[in-house]
């Protein structure tokens, strides 16, 4: 089916999350501490957030957030809206241009659509799967390259500050540091790098809207053992994600990334 009104909704939230983040100035914002988790938030995603609420969902469709209380409505419908209103809360907090507001739009279990804004650095990349992505406007896809020898392959700062990439020390990829997940799949999918994963677990607003643009732009999202990750679950979170072009996908599967390298 077209989804020419669903972008339209995506891209309508997320410069409206961006004016409502605008008052905020990244590295010069008050924050609090998750209890339960530790990571930053501040009353700027909680704005983003009312605003995405208040525009997204119509009736007969679920809501998904990392700031609002879960509904398990959401379980029960076909279509459910999935969104970080800050996707990089920790590098908003810290002036690091690697943040962004993250839209997916899950339907029966599987991201059809999404978009990610990064209104740092401008970028909006938009698209749907089965119609393509766009970047600012641009048609975009994945790269392709035949092996992984100078493939760029962006990584958590935290995952790398942790010592858990130690273990590709010696692959033949490069590894770039980079913030948000959500921005990191956004770059994937607007053909700016070959790849992304991550070896800790993720949640489903982490990484919707990603998983969406990739898939839309060419590209393969799987969990780290190749399987095909579900969305809209009662326990929304994932043990591990990898997102690249079809090529690169399955070099980095043969690296092993749910543990130790195969023999």
């Amino acid at each position: 089916m077209p989804r020419s009104e669903d972008l339209s909704r995506i891209r309508a939230g997320l410069l409206a999350a961006a004016e409502a983040v605008r008052p905020f100035t990244p590295g010069d914002v008050a924050f609090e501490t998750k209890a339960e988790r530790g990571d930053p938030v501040t009353e700027a995603d909680r704005a983003a957030d009312r605003v995405l609420r208040a525009l997204l969902p119509r009736d007969g469709e679920g809501w998904l957030s990392e700031e609002s209380a879960d509904d398990r409505a959401r379980l029960d419908v076909r279509r459910v809206w999935v969104v970080d209103p800050i996707d990089g809360t920790r590098e908003f907090v810290q002036g690091i241009p690697e943040w962004c507001i993250s839209i997916g739009l899950v339907e029966e279990g599987s991201p059809v659509a999404g978009g990610i804004l990064n209104p740092a650095t401008g970028e909006l990349v938009l698209g749907a799967v089965g119609e393509g992505v766009t970047c600012n406007g641009a048609p975009a896809s994945v790269l392709d390259p035949e092996d992984l020898a100078g493939v760029t392959v962006l990584a958590s700062r935290s995952e790398l500050r942790r010592g858990e990439w130690a273990r590709f020390e010696d692959a033949r990829f490069r590894v770039r540091p980079c913030g948000s997940v959500a921005y990191k799949m956004g770059l994937v999918a607007a053909g700016r790098v070959e790849a992304t994963f991550t070896v800790v677990p993720k949640h489903e607003w982490d990484v919707a809207a990603g998983t969406a643009l990739v898939r839309a732009a060419g590209g393969r999202v799987t969990l780290g053992d190749g399987s095909e990750p579900r969305f809209n679950q009662p326990r929304p979170r994932f043990p591990n994600l990898v997102a690249a072009g079809p090529r690169p996908w399955a070099a980095l599967l043969a690296l092993g990334l749910n543990g130790d390298r195969p023999s």
